[in-house]
């Protein structure tokens, strides 16, 4: 789906491009039952599409078969909004009802939130051989690309699915070795399993 991003303070809706959209669908069988980070030019078209005002995807409820996020970056103080609130959601999603989630994330492999809710909780993941990812801007090529690496994000059972359909776009890595582990941060401090220290680095 598509993310509303900030650029030199005009909103601008950076949207996932088609071939990824077309690859989720193929990792999903076909079905994307939810999108929560949509807007009015996303071409995910999923079953259920969050926007705001309406809706608050991080808040609404993700108990879907399959969901695809393509989350807003960096921190918005006025919403509460950060790529590690997106990342736990797709984590919880996946441990509590079971579904299928894909996020198309900046590579952030030193944060907290990778550490806590990619690695020891995702299956896969592909880091994209795009240099650039260029994202479609209100819905149209042509944008800028993005100024950090992207990898796409798999939470789910499928993980040979996944590698079939994504290794023609990046490098796959198998995370289920590390499943159930704890990666350079003590998820036992009495925060929960999908909360997090609110002094964690989250800029990307």
């Amino acid at each position: 789906m598509t993310a509303g991003r900030k650029l030199n303070t005009l909103s601008q809706d950076w949207g996932t491009p088609e071939k990824y959209v077309n690859a989720v669908r193929a990792c999903f069988g076909g079905a994307i039952d939810l999108d929560p980070c949509s807007n009015d030019y996303s071409i995910v078209h999923a079953t259920t599409e969050y926007r705001l005002p309406e809706h608050d995807g991080l808040r609404d409820k993700w108990n879907f078969a399959t969901i695809y996020v393509n989350p807003p970056y960096g921190i918005d103080k006025e919403r509460g909004s950060s790529i590690k609130k997106w990342l736990s959601r797709c984590a919880m999603a996946h441990t509590e009802y079971h579904s299928e989630v894909l996020a198309l994330v900046p590579v952030a492999t030193n944060t907290g939130h990778w550490k806590k809710f990619v690695f020891g909780e995702a299956a896969g993941l592909c880091f994209l051989y795009d240099t650039r990812l260029k994202f479609l801007v209100n819905g149209k090529n042509g944008g800028l690309g993005a100024p950090m690496s992207c990898a796409m994000i798999y939470w789910g059972r499928k993980y040979e699915t996944f590698l079939a359909v994504f290794k023609r776009f990046g490098a796959v890595v198998d995370l289920r070795p590390l499943q159930g582990q704890s990666w350079g941060t003590d998820l036992e401090n009495g925060q929960g399993r999908f909360q997090f220290e609110p002094d964690e680095e989250d800029s990307y």
